[in-house]
């Protein structure tokens, strides 16, 4: 057969292939949105999947920056892109499922513009206090704080973060009146956690890990669906008497909502692949994260039900963001 009816033959077969398949041969990069910093644990998270990812399917994924409105800048980016594939994002619980009720606009319909392709990994969070606080225990906590309504304070990371809406429930179900200090992060609410100034807080296993190791703030409890491997003592806020009270920054990928199935099917055939396996596991534990894989219809429908958990809880705490 000649080279020119071979050349036409190849351009057939490629011109009939769909739009999005044709934009992810194994020659070009897909980028990666990540609506952090460096060195953030949604961020770090993103690089670990990328790498797997990048095996996975022989492309080269860059990561690609872009932070800003905790989170939803990189969605609004998303929602702009090209539907092939070519763009994809890692982002976490508050972008997707808090900043839409929390900020006045933010730019994108979580459940209108982007197909969900798998969750990722969890990121739980633990209810702790500083090793001199005199509080022993999540009982010694609730017999204090019942005695003295209004003189305890717990942190947060800030106003509408995962961490104050987490708080904000479990004082609701605990009939507890403790008060917020709103932080710029949770560096300054784990030093003044240690320093007595605020009484407790719930924050992430790897904001905590090494003052529990150090022996400088106490687990109280986890917020998490298990006891963890970090604080295997700690006891679930479940087992303490409040099913369902799970608090963990979860993150997950997507795409533009118009991406053909076929690109959908690989990038989740993928994602799967790479969460569910123990090489990724081990890059989680030193983060206090643990992998959480899913198909995208499963991350569809938790995607639904957290959208309206999270819309239920920023309303009752009344936090709103410019």
């Amino acid at each position: 057969m000649k080279k020119r009816t071979l050349l036409v033959m190849a351009l057939a077969a490629a011109a009939a292939m769909p739009p999005g398949v044709r934009a992810q041969s194994h020659d070009k990069s897909i980028r990666m949105i990540v609506g952090f910093p460096p060195g953030q644990a949604t961020e770090l998270i993103a690089r670990i999947l990328a790498e797997g990812l990048g095996k996975e399917l022989g492309q080269t994924i860059v990561v690609e920056n872009k932070p800003g409105q905790g989170g939803s800048l990189a969605l609004g980016a998303l929602a702009k892109a090209p539907a092939d594939g070519s763009v994809i994002t890692v982002s976490a619980l508050a972008s997707y499922a808090i900043n839409p009720f929390l900020y006045k606009s933010v730019p994108y319909d979580t459940l209108k513009d982007f197909a969900p392709i798998g969750l990722v990994a969890d990121i739980p969070t633990v209810l702790v206090t500083g090793a001199e606080s005199g509080i022993a225990s999540f009982p010694d906590l609730i017999r204090q704080a019942k005695a003295q309504p209004g003189a305890l304070r717990h942190s947060s990371s800030g106003n509408g973060t995962v961490s104050h809406l987490g708080m904000q429930e479990l004082k609701r179900r605990a009939g507890l009146d403790i008060v917020h200090v709103p932080y710029q992060g949770s560096a300054r609410a784990m030093t003044d956690l240690v320093a007595g100034r605020v009484q407790v807080g719930l924050d992430s296993v790897a904001a905590t890990r090494q003052l529990v190791e150090g022996k400088r703030l106490v687990v109280l409890a986890a917020a998490s669906r298990k006891r963890l491997s970090a604080f295997p003592d700690a006891p679930t806020l479940e087992e303490l008497g409040f099913p369902g009270l799970e608090v963990s920054a979860w993150t997950g990928v997507s795409v533009p909502a118009a991406t053909p199935a076929a690109v959908r099917d690989r990038l989740a055939a993928a994602v799967h692949k790479v969460v569910s396996s123990a090489d990724f596991a081990a890059k989680m534990e030193p983060m206090g994260a643990i992998p959480h894989p899913a198909t995208a219809q499963e991350f569809a429908a938790f995607l639904r039900g957290e959208m309206k958990r999270w819309q239920a809880l920023v309303a009752s705490s009344g936090a709103q963001v410019e």
